[in-house]
């Protein structure tokens, strides 16, 4: 495996050592602060005490019908997971440009298989949002703090 430049993901080189979340209601919020604590990151419960200001704006999932079968019958589902968030220091009273992380998934549907469809949609949504939490970490790993 060395040879080939295989390297296991490791933890996520971050500027600040503290962080404040605002808007924990959104439903990615528990999976990045998992995120945070696996990078050796402190969640602080004031935003004094913290070297980043994190604001989880706002998550939107969205499920459109992408085919039909002849009959009108429902053969495709589009999922969509969008979350916005900003950062800031808490020195600073400007926010940053929100910014966006968007997943997208298809799946085949059929309602003979109700049941496993719906689990399937749901590891979908969850995927989407494991894959969004990896995104903004890569996106705060390239913040770099001017005071600490």
């Amino acid at each position: 495996l060395s040879a080939c430049g295989f390297q296991l993901r490791g933890i996520t080189e971050l500027s600040f050592k503290t962080v404040y979340v605002q808007g924990g209601a959104i439903s990615i919020s528990r999976e990045l602060l998992r995120a945070f604590k696996n990078n050796g990151i402190q969640v602080v419960e004031q935003a004094a005490d913290a070297d980043l200001l994190l604001e989880m704006m706002n998550e939107t999932n969205e499920k459109r019908i992408l085919s039909l079968s002849g009959g009108g019958v429902v053969r495709e589902y589009e999922l969509n997971y969008r979350v916005s968030f900003r950062t800031r220091e808490p020195a600073n009273p400007i926010w940053s440009t929100p910014q966006s992380v968007q997943a997208r998934r298809d799946f085949s549907y059929n309602d003979n298989a109700l049941l496993g469809k719906l689990d399937e949609e749901t590891k979908l949504n969850t995927d989407m949002r494991s894959d969004a939490v990896r995104e903004i970490m890569r996106r705060l790993s390239a913040i770099k703090l001017t005071t600490k």
